[in-house]
């Protein structure tokens, strides 16, 4: 029965989509293993000396949620692991133990052998009879712990209780570790390394969902395009190193002014080309949040301010079926701002609608070759 315990558990951390579904399914994993009514993942936050629940699963007691937000514990109130932290194992796994409500039985407990009050305590107030606690080790590391609990009067988990459990704390680790380099790969593959934003790839694929909510609902999708001014002259003048300063600059002042609009995507395209997308706020809004952005580079001790151009649904540029027509308003809109010198974002169709001369050139054919502007993205 144990090894299938261990086997669906394996299993179940391997399906797990995220790092906090991977917690949920250790812990529910673990809950239904030990035969307990309930558990817990915590992870060691050694930076600010805590130990915070990432889920707790079973029969919730009052105060206590699934995902909880903000319920943490100082290290100091566990003395016995307050060390497991900063630990390293270069062969198997610390022990669990097993602590009682009653306090004087912790079996297996490390250190001196007497119980914990705090965790007393919590089992009495949460109506718990015992618990079994096993720390998770991620690198030969402790990286948290998996605590399962029984109700009063049930039978006290025993040595070879504990002993199981820790043997489930390795799986959940080896879970909880593949998970997060899933995740890692994940935020790679969709951020822009040097400042931090989104990237291309991750805008492709929220322009299409904002699209079809668009299409299906009716939601404004505003599309903000920004070229980021004097950026050839200071790698040329200054190096390429003082060039990167200045978009790891503008990418903190986008993101601050993204931040504005609920929800919205602030992304590198690549070069010094950088983009907003709001899905949601109205295009007066967006068109605000624009100006804030043009008035904020312009105040950076690097470069020569911004060029930006605004293409929203919410106004009247026509329909928009497709991410590349709201693109090439955007990128039209902002060409006329950077030949214009235009301090302002210069905005889609506000300016005779359909015959709005930024309309026209996003919708005119593309020529094969042309200096007098930029060919638009496809």
């Amino acid at each position: 029965m144990r090894l299938r315990a261990v086997v669906e558990l394996a299993q179940a951390m391997a399906a797990a989509p995220t790092p906090h579904e991977s917690a949920r399914a250790a812990a529910l994993g673990a809950q239904q293993a030990l035969g307990g009514s309930f558990a817990a993942v915590s992870k060691w936050e050694r930076e600010l000396g805590k130990l915070r629940v990432l889920v707790n699963v079973g029969e919730l007691a009052e105060g206590e949620e699934e995902f909880p937000d903000d319920e943490a514990y100082p290290v100091h109130e566990f003395p016995e692991i307050a060390g497991l932290p900063h630990e390293r194992w270069s062969g198997g796994e610390p022990d669990a133990w097993v602590e009682t409500a009653d306090g004087p039985y912790a079996e297996g407990r490390p250190g001196d052998g007497r119980c914990n009050h705090q965790r007393v305590a919590a089992l009495r107030r949460r109506g718990r009879g015992c618990c079994v606690v096993a720390p998770i080790v991620l690198h030969g590391r402790a990286w948290g712990e998996l605590y399962v609990a029984r109700r009063v009067g049930e039978p006290v988990f025993t040595r070879p209780d504990a002993d199981f459990a820790t043997v489930l704390a390795a799986v959940a680790a080896a879970g909880i570790a593949q998970t997060e380099r899933l995740a890692e790969a994940r935020r790679l593959a969709f951020t822009d390394a040097l400042t931090g934003l989104a990237n291309r790839r991750a805008v492709d694929i929220r322009l299409d969902e904002a699209l079809e909510l668009h299409c299906r609902e009716g939601a404004v999708v505003s599309l903000v395009v920004c070229d980021l001014n004097g950026l050839k002259e200071v790698n040329d003048s200054r190096g390429h190193a003082v060039g990167d300063r200045l978009l790891e600059r503008f990418g903190s002042v986008l993101s601050l002014c993204g931040a504005i609009l609920p929800g919205t995507l602030a992304a590198r395209l690549g070069g010094d080309e950088f983009c907003l997308l709001s899905v949601g706020p109205s295009s007066d809004e967006v068109v605000k949040v624009s100006g804030e952005l043009c008035a904020r580079a312009g105040e950076l001790d690097l470069g020569d301010g911004v060029a930006v151009g605004v293409a929203s649904t919410g106004d009247p540029i026509g329909p928009v079926r497709s991410a590349r027509r709201l693109f090439r308003l955007a990128d039209a809109a902002q060409y006329r701002a950077k030949a214009a010198r235009s301090g302002e974002p210069v905005v889609a169709g506000r300016h005779g609608g359909p015959d709005d001369p930024v309309v026209r050139l996003a919708d005119a054919p593309e020529p094969r070759q042309g200096p007098e502007r930029r060919r638009f993205r496809r």
